[in-house]
């Protein structure tokens, strides 16, 4: 099953470094946090994808087309211009690389790439989010529901410390970013099929997937919710670049491979 990757945003708030770079090729533990998310699908079979490109495309073209040489070792000769390659590390990844334009919105860039999905159930996502979601779980949950789409739902997390307050004003206690806000929210991880070409319209280069096409999904009954209860997470600021940073030197809980 293929599975597509939004990679073309410009990453506004991690300006720090997406204007060097695209917010999917910035680094946690030395590897693109796209590569992160490509690993956690292929855990699970699924090696096939086929990644949306915009903002600077062209860095995540090259890192693929050279990914090859640049994980094996290799013996160069430059008296005759030979190489040889003596072990390569580089995973079975089969990658379609597609200019979905530079100010395209999600919506147009899902549309642009469907003809390299084929007449078939694919999977989505975002590149900048990890998590251990398990894709078997969430693929057989969306089978049994019929439904065109199913998203993963994740509970939001505060990014600011919760106070325990009496009527009074006397406070209780402290809580730094409490586990969930009792709200859910998108976490990304979709499965849908080939018939959400109907919800995907001319005007779609001007759209966020997450507005019309999937309200329009959620008018027809034909979106469903996955519950992920456990690790997820979005890197959306510098802060949460570090925050990643430091689970992976530790225990990264994404990590399935």
């Amino acid at each position: 099953m293929k599975v597509v990757l939004f990679a073309g945003g410009r990453g506004t708030r991690i300006s720090e470094e997406s204007s060097l770079r695209p917010k999917p090729m910035i680094e946690i533990g030395g590897k693109p946090i796209l590569w992160h998310i490509m690993k956690t699908y292929a855990a699970f079979g699924h090696n096939e994808f086929v990644i949306c490109l915009g903002y600077k495309g062209w860095m995540i073209k090259e890192y693929f087309v050279n990914y090859f040489m640049h994980n094996a070792d290799v013996t160069v000769d430059l008296s005759n211009n030979s190489l040889e390659v003596h072990n390569n590390f580089a995973e079975p990844f089969k990658i379609s690389l597609i200019d979905t334009g530079l100010d395209t919105m999600t919506a147009g860039r899902l549309k642009r790439v469907l003809p390299y999905v084929g007449n078939e159930t694919f999977m989505l996502t975002y590149g900048d989010g990890v998590s251990n979601v398990d894709i078997n779980q969430l693929l057989a949950f969306h089978k049994k529901t019929g439904k065109t789409c199913t998203m993963t739902a994740i509970q939001a997390t505060s990014r600011f410390g919760v106070i325990d307050m009496e009527e009074s004003g006397n406070i209780k206690s402290f809580e730094e970013k409490p586990a969930d806000s009792g709200t859910w929210i998108n976490g990304g991880f979709f499965v849908i099929e080939p018939s959400i070409a109907q919800y995907l319209h001319n005007d779609a280069d001007d759209m966020m997937w997450e507005r019309q096409p999937m309200n329009d999904l959620a008018r027809d009954g034909q979106i469903a919710a996955y519950r992920h209860h456990d690790f997820w997470k979005c890197m959306d600021t510098l802060r949460d670049k570090e925050e990643l940073e430091q689970m992976w030197e530790n225990t990264p809980a994404w990590k399935n491979w």
